[in-house]
């Protein structure tokens, strides 16, 4: 009998609660059915029922190691990733890492880059760590490079590359690359089986019910230009807010693009026919003096966010375009009501020249 085999056997005993799976392991090995016992250890390892990290090592090194020539490459590599995360020795991890990458390389199967990056982002993400930012951006750069050479990648290996550029970015404090990167990593994985703890810690819509219920409240006023709401709210979690460097350092700079927002709301809320605007009503809602106003107009003019021309004599704005945005979900069915609205405009003048039709035919 195989030595990976009597493993299994001996963990039935040592993990009665855990008997049925191993014996499935056993069998299967046995029968040389390497696909059906690779995606038997998947479903093992993404149970997470085995919370033992020494169970998760032995299991690699004494069962999995005796036929991980004979499985994908890349279910290999995921397999190496979860076993790694059980070090707790950093430098054990990216030694355990390094050698299953010189054993993926050894094999020279087609696209063993695939397997070898998904690893290889682990490694820079424990480097990271460690607190060696300068490995990490050198594998993160390799890992993108690879990225644009390849075709057909799995989307695992996309997620790897980009939830470490997340982190390194996040680490650098550059937050609009940490944001592109973070929507890069969400669009090649699945939020729902992620942990509530994760989804907090990027911050992806489960904001509500928790400590940090102030910040979604905060960023939806935010997006849509609410200025009021805004200040109501600083009021109300000034605690909170203050508890935030970041936030505290750039009290000024978010003031100045909510008031933009607020601007660009006002515009886009109004139909294309509608959109010469007094500096009074603009004066009003962005809570700004006249020549505040001129300020903010010339600034978002200068930027591209709007186009226009602004007429100092009648003190008006006459905007002829807006930059698309995203929208929330008031702003798309306020959008609907429009369409809806233009619509039935265009169905009323259809019907009005379907009426002067005879009597345009007999001229």
């Amino acid at each position: 009998m195989a030595a990976a085999v009597k493993f299994v056997e001996a963990l039935q005993v040592a993990y009665p609660d855990l008997t049925e799976w191993f014996v499935q392991m056993g069998e299967l090995h046995q029968r040389k059915l390497w696909h059906e016992l690779t995606l038997k250890l998947e479903q093992f390892l993404d149970s997470r029922v085995a919370k033992d990290g020494e169970l998760l090592k032995e299991l690699y090194h004494n069962f999995i190691v005796d036929f991980e020539t004979r499985i994908n490459p890349l279910k290999l590599a995921h397999f190496a990733v979860i076993v790694s995360n059980q070090y707790k020795e950093r430098e054990v991890a990216v030694h355990f890492l390094e050698q299953v990458v010189e054993k993926l390389r050894a094999t020279k199967e087609r696209r063993i880059e695939e397997p070898i990056l998904y690893v290889k982002m682990q490694i820079a993400s424990l480097k990271l760590q460690g607190g060696d930012e300068k490995a990490c951006k050198q594998l993160i750069e390799e890992g993108k490079s690879t990225l644009d050479s390849m075709t057909d990648l799995d989307p695992t290996v996309h997620a790897a590359v980009h939830w470490v550029a997340t982190q390194h970015n996040k680490l650098r404090e550059d937050y609009a690359a940490f944001y592109r990167s973070a929507l890069m990593y969400l669009a090649y994985t699945s939020v729902e089986k992620s942990t509530e703890e994760f989804k907090l810690e990027l911050a992806i819509n489960v904001l509500e019910g928790t400590r940090f219920e102030w910040l979604y409240h905060l960023l939806l006023a935010f997006n849509t230009g609410d200025l009021s709401k805004y200040d109501e709210l600083c009021n109300v979690y000034a605690a909170d807010l203050n508890a935030q460097p970041e936030l505290v350092q750039n009290v000024k700079r978010l003031r100045e693009k909510i008031t933009i927002l607020c601007l660009m709301e006002l515009i886009f809320s109004r139909p294309s026919e509608d959109r010469t605007i007094p500096l009074a009503t603009i004066a009003e809602k962005t809570k700004l003096p006249l020549d505040g106003v001129e300020y903010l107009l010339m600034k978002t003019l200068s930027v591209h966010l709007i186009e226009g021309v602004i007429d100092q004599v009648e003190g008006t704005v006459r905007v002829s375009w807006v930059q698309p945005r995203v929208l929330g979900i008031p702003q798309i069915k306020a959008l609907r009501d429009r369409l809806d609205a233009w619509l039935a405009k265009v169905h009323s003048t259809l019907i009005a020249v379907e009426s002067e039709m005879p009597d345009l035919l007999t001229v």
